[in-house]
């Protein structure tokens, strides 16, 4: 059969989703265990969730070095023997720590969860912090930042957080190499001891799993005492006023990056789904109306778009591209130009079914293995969305109007709250 490359293949639009339901229990001292139980391969992903982020730490730092720390040595191994017994069951142990929480991760085959679970409550719970694994982080860290503080990229994006949020915020805060070289083990310590060491967390599992996995892990994990005293938190201060164009010059830079953006709000907020709407047609995938001109017709940049950063308790919008500084200037007047389109002029009805079937795709297409769906369900279990937030996701997209868009636009673009930012130069 001879294909006619010329015609589109049929395709079926998505309008809905079913997904795996979560089963919760509580273990014996009374942790949350979310189960999402899909059974296409024998292995499974153990994430123990801690409020224990920037959020909620003293010390800048304090929040990264504590939670990379726990597994580099406990009362019984060193950090080597701690990666051999990990690597003998052919599992994998993953630390991450973030602005809103830290998560402990576990990667296995199903039938060695008995084997990792000891180990992974060793870890939480007989850290040894010792002072030659914390140097030689420290000292990784460092040369990691180092290198990144010299790309035009990474320092625009900590400028354009810091003059959202404010530079001491959670949110607007990032890692400086002065501030790692001053930290001290027992800051580290003392953060562990205070956020994270015997308080309540939640454990997400997903994968192959069954009562048997449940009962174990109540077993191993569901019998140490949990604190009960409240944990203070980051006390908000109002951002001081910035100006709306924050310029970093470097002189030997060919390149500019650039960063427009603005303070925006969670995905509780009843604007979210229009605002993500309209966040897709100006330039949230490779079709959308930034790349199209930016990049296709001025040829300016390899690729520009815009994101919608959502944590627990705020979020913002963000556009960001690379391009040479002599079209620095003539970028950002194109990027209003855009936004000045979206918001006198109606998104077009074959336009918006596009950006919806590719936004409903996109969604269906995240949700593939058991680890993805865990992913998503955490919107709900961590950031107290409701329990449909993920079945209605698709008929919440598709019920954006082309005026909806319009209005969105006018409300959360106006050039006077868009911040700029550009390192290298104009």
């Amino acid at each position: 059969m001879t294909l006619d490359r010329t015609q589109s293949p049929a395709f079926q639009a998505i309008y809905e989703v079913n997904l795996p339901p979560v089963q919760s229990h509580r273990l014996d001292n009374g942790i949350p265990l979310h189960v999402i139980s899909v059974a296409q391969q024998p292995v499974l992903r153990l994430e123990c969730v801690f409020e224990a982020g920037t959020w909620y730490e003293q010390v800048p730092g304090s929040a990264f070095f504590a939670v990379k720390m726990l597994a580099e040595g406990t009362a019984s191994r060193s950090s080597a023997q701690i990666s051999e017994y990990i690597d003998r069951y052919g599992a994998f142990l993953e630390l991450n720590s973030g602005p809103d929480r830290a998560s402990i991760v576990i990667y296995c085959l199903t039938k060695f969860l008995p084997k990792v679970l000891p180990l992974l409550s060793e870890v939480l719970n007989e850290p040894t912090f010792p002072q030659k694994e914390l140097e030689d982080l420290r000292n990784i860290t460092l040369q990691n930042l180092r290198v990144n503080f010299e790309k035009n990229a990474y320092l625009a994006g900590i400028l354009l957080r810091e003059t959202l949020f404010g530079a001491n915020h959670p949110y607007g805060r990032s890692q400086r190499p002065a501030a790692i070289e001053q930290l001290s083990r027992d800051q580290v310590v003392a953060f562990y001891e205070r956020v994270i060491q015997n308080r309540p967390f939640q454990i997400i599992l997903a994968g192959q799993a069954t009562e048997t996995e449940v009962i174990l892990i109540n077993q191993v994990l569901g019998q140490s005492l949990i604190r009960t005293d409240s944990l203070p938190s980051f006390s908000e201060n109002p951002v001081t006023a910035t100006e709306p164009v924050v310029v970093a010059e470097k002189p030997d830079s060919i390149q500019s990056s650039i960063r427009v953006g603005r303070r925006l709000f969670t995905r509780s907020h009843p604007d979210f789904f229009k605002m993500l709407v309209t966040n897709e047609v100006l330039g949230g995938y490779f079709g959308s109306r930034l790349m199209k001109n930016i990049r296709e017709e001025k040829g300016f940049t390899y690729g520009i778009s815009s994101n919608m950063p959502s944590f627990r308790h705020d979020g913002y919008f963000m556009i960001g591209t690379d391009v040479n500084k002599e079209n620095t200037q003539q970028t950002l007047d194109e990027v209003q130009k855009e936004i000045h389109t979206l918001q006198t002029e109606l998104v077009s009805d074959d336009e918006l079914e596009i950006v919806k079937n590719y936004m409903a795709g996109e969604f269906v297409g995240s949700l593939n293995t058991p680890f993805e769906i865990a992913d998503r369900y955490k919107v709900i279990l961590l950031d107290g969305m409701p329990a449909n937030f993920l079945t209605t996701y698709i008929q919440n997209i598709r019920s954006v109007t082309s005026l909806g868009i319009m209005e969105t636009s006018k409300k959360y673009f106006e050039k006077s709250v868009l911040k700029e930012i550009i390192v290298g130069g104009k």
